[in-house]
Parts: structure tokens; sequence; C-alpha cells
């Protein structure tokens, strides 16, 4: 076999790396300006670690809101942790970098989607497919009537994905 560059997973890491920055910023000096982040993660990752009744009732994914209420944001090598508020039960969650699905932060209107492929040879490892940089933010609408900083996901449902600019006026 032939050896080649792996530029999926290069681009995730650089990307991942990115995340990580960003999040050490805010960790250090908080949120600026209108900034918030829209983190959709894979609740069943390993490494991921939540409430049982968050896993429970999102056993595939999650997106979660950095914006108004956020606490205790420690930000690692492998993932990052903070306490988020749920319809006013305060849950400590912890997200390695390689559990996101997509990281948005609709202010400036800049996304990344992490995406992955089964190989069909026997081996069942995992390929990556280069991050998508998104032209236009997208994230999942949040539930309007409820403080809670989950994401509308029920009964194991896929996520509404929504473009932001369906809700400027």
């Amino acid at each position: 076999m032939s050896r080649s560059i792996d530029y999926g997973n290069l681009m995730h890491e650089a990307m991942r790396g990115l995340i990580r920055k960003v999040l050490t910023d805010v960790a250090e000096k908080g949120l600026p300006g209108s900034h918030h982040f829209f983190i959709t993660f894979d609740t069943g990752h390993p490494d991921a670690e939540l409430a049982d009744w968050l896993s429970d009732r999102y056993p595939d994914e999650m997106t979660v809101v950095m914006q108004h209420w956020y606490d205790k944001l420690e930000v690692g090598a492998d993932g990052f942790a903070v306490t988020l508020n749920f319809g006013d039960a305060p849950e400590p969650l912890f997200v390695p970098y390689d559990a996101i699905k997509t990281f948005v932060d609709p202010s400036v209107e800049f996304g990344l989607r992490f995406e992955t492929q089964d190989d069909e040879d026997e081996t069942d490892e995992i390929k990556a497919t280069p991050p998508e940089i998104l032209p236009r933010a997208i994230a999942t609408s949040p539930k309007p009537e409820s403080d809670a900083e989950e994401d509308d996901d029920k009964g194991g449902k896929d996520a509404d994905v929504v473009s932001l600019d369906s809700f400027r006026k």
C-alpha cells in the first residue's frame, strides 16, 4: 500500500485547534461583543461527559449554546469543560474536540462542520472528510419559549438546521 497525505484529518486537527484557541480566549477574557456559539457534539462519544438525563434525552447528538450564561469554562488539550444552564438546572459538560460536529458563531457568520464517513473495507476505520467552512452561519434553531441551552431534538429525530437569515428583518 502506498503512503499518502491524509488532508482530511489534517484539516480536522487544524480546525479543532482553531476552536481550542477561540475557547481559550473566551475562558480568559469572556465573549466579546455579540459573539456566541452553537456547538453540536456527539453525545455518544466515549470521552464526552454529561448528566445521564441529558445523554438519555440526546443519545446521538446535542447542540449547546454559549451566550448569556455559562460558567467554569476550562479549555484543555483534548476538549473543553463548561457548566451550562438547562432550564434553571446548571449542568457540567465535557466535550472532546473530536466529538464536535458543528461549531457556529452566527454573530460573524462563521461556521465549521465536521463529517466522517465509514470506510467500506473490513478494517472499519473512520475516514475524515475535510471540514466544511460554512459560507453562511447555520445553527440548530433554539426553542424561543425556553431558556434551556440545548437543541430542539426530540425522540431521536434529526435536528432542524436553518439559516439565520430567515430571522433577520
